[in-house]
C-alpha cells in the first residue's frame, strides 16, 4: 500500500522558498500570482500504517520545529489556494532525496531498505493575484516552462474546485513498470540499405551516422570476424547489445568526435579559409607542446594529458592541480543536474590525480542568452532565466555546500547562447611535490596494492 506524507512550513513562518518561486514566475513569465507555498511530498511503498505513523510522529522526514506534517493531505492554510501543481520525477529518473529518505526510514524502523521505496515530489499551492485570476492555461505554462523539467519530471494540476471534489492528489509512485527481458535481438546490418540504417539509428537513439554504420557493417562482414563469431556460436550480424555498446563508445560524450574531426573553417568577415585536422590535437595538445618547448628548462608542466587533471609547478613544495570541463548540453537539458554533475566531476578529478590533491577552490564561466528574453522560445528549449538559475544552484550545491568555495568566475550574455548555453566548471587543488619520497604528481597501480575509495 502507498502512504503519502506531506510537510510544509508552519503558518506563522514565512515560506521563503515559495516567495522566491513566486518572484521567478512574475519575472521570467510575466504572470501575476498572489503567493505560492511549497509542500514536500513523500510517497512510501512497503510500509504498514503503524510504521508510516511513526515516521510522522518522530519527525523522520520533516522538521517538527519549522514544519507541520500529515499523513495524506496537509490541510491548506486560509485563505485556501486557488491552484495546486505537483511535480515529481518520471519513472526511472534517479531520486536522490527519495533514496536518502528510504535509507533513513529503514534505519529508524529497523527494516531492510530493499523492501522499501520512497518517491519525492514538490507541491505548489498557488493563490491568485486578486486583480488578475489565473487561468488553467497560465498555470500549465507555469508548470511546463518553470516549475517542471518535462525531460525528467511530470506534473499534475488541480483547481480549488477539483481539489475539493477529489480531496488531494492520489498517491503516485514513479515506478518503472516494464518487465526485464533476457532475449537478444540480431540487427540485420548486412541486408539493410542506407535508409534502413539511418532509420534504425534514429529509432534506437544510436546517434551513428552512415559512415559509422558502414564501418560497423564492413567490420562484421570481414571473413576473419565472421569465422571467429561462428566459432563462438554468435550470429554473423551484431546483436542489439553489441550495437548499444558501439553507439555508447562512439558517442560524442565518450569519443569527442567533433573535436577529433577534420573541420573546414571559413571566416565570413575576412574570407580566410582553414582546414583544422583535430581541434583537440591542434589547438590544445600541440599548442601546449609548443609553449613547453619554448620554455625549455623553465617548463613548469609536471603532468599534462595523461591523468585526471593537469599539474603545474607552484610554490613552497606544492604543485597546482587544475581541471576544467564543459557541461553544455547536460545543463541545457537539466540545468541543475547538469551543472551539479559538472562541478562534482571536476571536484573529483584533482583528488584522483597523482597521489591525490587537496581541493582549494572552484571557478566557473557561464554563457547564457538574456534572462529577460521575451520572445517565443523554440521547441524543447528552456527559458534562459531558468537555465541561469538552475546552473547557479547546481554549482552552489555541488561545490560551495561541499566546502569548496567558488572564488571567481564570469557571466556572459548573448542571444546566440539561447540554443546552447556554455557551462564551464573548474577546480584548483594543491598537490605535494613529494609524497613519501615519490613524486606527488605520479601514480601507478601495482599488483598487490590496496585501493581505497573515500
Amino acid at each position: 500500500m502507498l502512504y503519502r506524507l506531506e510537510a510544509g512550513p508552519r503558518p506563522d513562518l514565512e515560506d521563503v522558498q515559495g516567495r522566491k518561486v513566486a518572484e521567478r514566475v512574475r519575472a521570467a513569465l510575466g504572470i501575476a500570482v498572489g503567493s505560492i507555498r511549497l509542500v514536500k511530498v513523500f510517497t512510501a511503498d512497503g510500509l504498514d500504517e503503524t510504521q508510516a505513523r511513526r515516521l510522522l510522529d518522530d519527525g523522520v522526514w520533516h522538521d517538527p520545529i519549522l514544519q507541520r506534517a500529515a499523513l495524506g493531505t496537509l490541510p491548506p492554510l486560509a485563505p485556501p489556494p486557488d491552484w495546486y501543481v505537483e511535480v515529481g520525477f518520471r519513472p526511472g529518473v534517479t531520486d536522490n532525496e527519495g533514496r536518502t529518505a528510504r535509507d533513513t526510514a529503514a534505519m529508524v524502523l529497523g527494516i531492510p531498505r530493499e523492501r522499501l521505496a520512497v518517491y519525492t515530489a514538490l507541491q505548489y499551492r498557488i493563490r491568485n493575484d486578486p486583480a488578475a485570476p489565473l487561468s488553467h492555461g497560465q498555470v500549465e505554462t507555469m508548470a511546463r516552462d518553470l516549475l517542471c523539467n518535462t525531460l525528467i519530471q511530470r506534473f499534475r494540476i488541480k483547481s480549488a474546485a477539483e481539489w475539493e471534489a477529489e480531496a488531494d492528489f492520489p498517491a503516485q509512485a514513479a515506478r518503472v513498470t516494464g518487465e526485464a527481458r533476457a532475449d537478444v535481438a540480431v540487427i540485420p546490418l548486412s541486408t539493410m540499405n542506407d535508409a534502413e540504417l539511418a532509420a534504425a539509428s534514429r529509432a534506437n537513439t544510436w546517434a551513428l551516422n552512415l559512415d559509422e554504420l558502414h564501418a560497423i557493417r564492413d567490420h562484421f562482414a570481414r571473413p576473419d570476424i565472421a569465422a571467429a563469431r561462428a566459432a563462438r556460436g554468435l550470429p554473423a550480424d551484431p546483436t542489439d547489445v553489441e550495437m548499444e555498446a558501439l553507439a555508447q563508445t562512439w558517442s560524442e560524450h565518450c569519443k569527442h568526435k567533433i573535436f577529433a574531426s577534420a573541420i573546414d573553417y571559413a571566416n565570413k568577415e575576412t574570407g580566410r579559409r582553414e582546414r583544422v585536422d583535430n581541434l583537440y590535437k591542434t589547438c590544445i595538445r600541440d599548442a601546449t607542446a609548443i609553449l613547453r618547448a619554448r620554455r625549455g628548462e623553465r617548463d613548469y608542466c609536471k603532468s599534462v594529458f595523461k591523468d585526471n587533471a593537469g599539474v603545474i609547478a607552484f610554490i613552497n613544495g606544492y604543485d597546482a592541480c587544475i581541471k576544467v570541463e564543459t557541461h553544455n548540453s547536460p545543463s541545457a537539458l537539466d540545468p541543475y543536474g547538469g551543472a551539479l554533475t559538472g562541478i562534482v566531476g571536476v571536484n573529483r578529478d584533482p583528488m584522483g590525480t597523482g597521489m591525490g590533491a587537496e581541493l582549494v577552490c572552484n571557478t566557473d564561466v557561464f554563457c547564457f542568452a538574456s534572462p529577460f528574453y521575451a520572445e517565443e522560445l523554440p521547441p524543447r528549449l528552456l527559458h534562459p532565466r531558468r537555465v541561469l538559475e538552475g546552473v547557479r544552484e547546481g554549482v552552489e550545491h555541488g561545490g560551495n555546500k561541499s566546502g569548496i568555495p567558488t572564488v571567481n568566475g564570469s557571466l556572459v550574455f548573448d542571444e546566440r547562447y539561447l540554443g546552447k548555453p556554455l557551462v564551464f566548471c573548474g577546480t584548483v587543488g594543491l598537490l605535494p611535490t613529494s609524497v613519501c619520497g615519490r613524486p606527488g604528481w605520479e601514480k601507478k597501480a601495482e599488483p598487490g596494492d590496496a585501493v581505497v575509495m573515500v
